[in-house]
């Protein structure tokens, strides 16, 4: 099974098997039903546990900050969707590709693919400021300066309304929202609207993932993706055998970052707003425990963790087990313990299963002493 999962174009038929099934899965719900709205945020939860696997399980960078990147890619659709910037040309406003009631109002309004643009350049710039300090820290040193990052990012968005620029424009809104936030609206589709069809939105989600899929496993094969593996495993050889070591982690810094922003303009554009409050620490350990349930540096592993966690939070805590205290004779529900609920899972998984449930051949030797040692030594050689 590891050498099946190992070849490209088997993880290419998975990958096309999968992807197809899921598209036609919206056909068996109702356009609201909320499986559906479940299912979206597990697409857009997908897309960011990805990005942070190439810091994390690609490059060994522990990122405790990655809510930074969902915020930034979150407020460009806050800022270049809405009216957030009423007083923009007379008033007026700045329309770009977009059609319907949007093209009427004041503010900048684009075109969703220009957003995700905007978003990804406007992630993997941050990514690399991110980048900058921790080039010469090592394990626990770069956590602590990513968790800094962070934080920054939350005070920011939380008090931003008190920067102000010309003419009177802030930074972000504060504790209030950027609402509304224009609905997507793609060339030679009917504007999407949350409130009466959810389907559009999955299946954007699923492109998006697609896409997202397509850049890990090519990432993961190429000269870039061996090198980031080279650093994970022992940075010093890395450097001795040639690799640039501060191009390579700013490349995985901007590349993590970039698909996190992706994933933060499609769930700020879902929501149809922008609150400062979506931005907590825990959000990160939400994302990272996704990795750590999957495998680190497997994308398949990757994958399922971020749709089981995704579904254990939308799901299966606030649905199916929320009344279970009080059944038991006690005065809480279970959504009050939900990064508590995580936190068991990551232990359990460290304890039982390391390698995660989906584990990458080279993580699952490392962590099996013993076992494919002469494998491994063929690897390394090859």
């Amino acid at each position: 099974m590891s050498r099946l999962r190992g070849s490209r174009w088997v993880n290419l038929g998975v990958a096309i098997l999968a992807i197809g099934l899921a598209a036609l899965l919206p056909l068996f719900f109702g356009k609201t039903d909320s499986f559906m709205n479940n299912a979206v945020l597990a697409l857009a939860y997908v897309v960011m546990a990805l990005g942070l696997n190439i810091v994390v399980g690609f490059a060994g960078l522990l990122d405790l900050g990655y809510v930074a990147f969902y915020a930034f890619g979150a407020y460009t659709v806050g800022w270049l969707a809405s009216d957030f910037f009423s007083k923009v040309n007379g008033g007026e406003g700045i329309h770009v590709f977009v059609e319907g009631f949007a093209a009427n109002l004041p503010g900048i309004h684009l075109n969703f693919l220009l957003l995700l643009l905007v978003a990804v350049v406007i992630c993997a710039v941050v990514g690399i400021l991110i980048g900058l300090p921790t080039l010469r820290l090592r394990g626990d040193y770069i956590a602590i300066v990513t968790l800094a990052f962070g934080e920054i990012i939350r005070v920011f968005a939380f008090f931003g309304d008190d920067i102000t620029f010309a003419d009177g424009y802030k930074l972000t809104a504060g504790r209030q929202a950027i609402s509304p936030v224009d609905d997507v609206d793609l060339p030679l589709l009917a504007t999407f609207d949350s409130a009466l069809d959810l389907r559009p939105y999955y299946w954007l989600g699923l492109a998006l993932v697609a896409f997202v899929l397509l850049v890990n496993f090519r990432l993961r094969d190429s000269r870039l993706g061996r090198a980031w593996i080279a650093i994970r495993e022992d940075e010093v050889a890395a450097a001795s055998m040639g690799v640039p070591l501060v191009k390579t982690k700013l490349l995985a810094y901007a590349t993590g970052g970039a698909l996190g922003g992706m994933s933060g303009a499609l769930i700020g554009s879902y929501f149809t707003s922008v609150n400062a409050n979506q931005f907590q620490f825990g959000f990160s350990i939400f994302i990272l425990a996704m990795i750590i349930l999957g495998g680190l540096g497997s994308i398949w592993g990757v994958v399922v963790g971020a749709i089981l966690l995704s579904y254990i939070n939308t799901y299966f805590i606030p649905d199916v087990f929320n009344t279970l205290p009080s059944k038991l004779g006690l005065d809480f529900d279970l959504t009050a313990l939900n990064f508590g609920i995580f936190g068991f899972l990551i232990v359990l998984i460290m304890v039982l299963r390391p390698e995660g449930l989906l584990p990458e051949r080279r993580r699952r030797l490392e962590l099996k002493e013993g076992v494919g040692a002469d494998e491994a030594l063929v690897e390394v050689r090859a």
